[in-house]
């Protein structure tokens, strides 16, 4: 099974997984990238996985399910384009021989979520749409601080070796604010320089693993004593003892961080 990030817009991948005959294709914001993957690889797309509503994330959705016949999947308390096959936590979704166990993870939006497969060629993946990003959270556009919160302790119990697909390569802009929060991280550090080795080759940072995020993801450290008190220095209001507080914080710094 090949896993393939196809960039789109200025910084998003479609996610498509194929074995050389049909294919799966998750977030289509544009069908464009999809369609000419397709073309050039020679497989038929079997099925649409969408993880949450924004535009860019489902506006090839319509063009791809009249070309391809493909089925859509999504979340059942979220707009997608019909017909769609609605989905919510515990559901799972069989294609092309895999088994997709899926993630109610909200916090970005209301209804956001994420599939989960715990064998794709022996390891596990992760598309986790714009809930967790390496290094990184989603914007808190319709869900709360502690709805994130909880989100990102499920995708954070996963196996450590899963593969983190997210579906926008924000890797180092997310990093410069990790380092801010965390300057003596060694991981960070390290994983830092790797990221922007990729990045001058024009290759994708992605996908990142579960394990690796939780040595470097200030949003996955909220009660390690290092980020709540990076949290606390920056807004004195804040209780370090309180996750969701510190979460908060955090994503507050965030967006005004440059």
């Amino acid at each position: 099974m090949n896993l393939l990030p196809l960039p789109a817009f200025t910084d998003n991948y479609l996610w498509m997984l194929h074995d050389g005959r049909q294919a799966i294709v998750v977030d289509p914001g544009d069908s464009a990238p999809v369609l000419q993957a397709l073309q050039q690889l020679g497989v038929q797309l079997q099925a649409i996985l969408v993880t949450h509503h924004h535009p860019d994330h489902v506006g090839g959705v319509d063009v791809l399910r009249n070309a391809t016949g493909a089925v859509v999947y999504g979340p059942a308390r979220e707009d997608i384009p019909a017909p769609v096959r609605p989905l919510a936590h515990g559901d799972t979704v069989e294609v092309l021989g895999l088994r997709f166990e899926v993630i109610d993870v909200p916090g970005h939006t209301a209804g956001h979520i994420a599939y989960f497969c715990e064998a794709v060629d022996a390891e596990p993946v992760l598309f986790c749409g714009d809930t967790l990003f390496s290094g990184g959270c989603g914007r808190l556009f319709e869900g709360t601080p502690a709805q994130m919160l909880a989100s990102l302790d499920r995708l954070s119990a996963l196996p450590g070796n899963t593969r983190v697909c997210c579906a926008h390569e924000y890797t180092l802009s997310n990093l410069r604010f990790a380092r801010a929060v965390e300057p003596d991280n060694a991981a960070l550090i390290h994983y830092t320089d790797q990221c922007e080795a990729l990045r001058s080759r024009h290759q994708p940072t992605l996908p990142s693993r579960i394990a690796l995020e939780r040595d470097i993801n200030p949003f996955l450290r909220v009660r390690q004593p290092a980020v709540a008190q990076a949290a606390r220095q920056h807004d004195a209001q804040v209780n370090p003892g309180d996750a969701v507080a510190v979460l908060a914080a955090l994503r507050q710094w965030k967006n005004e961080f440059r």
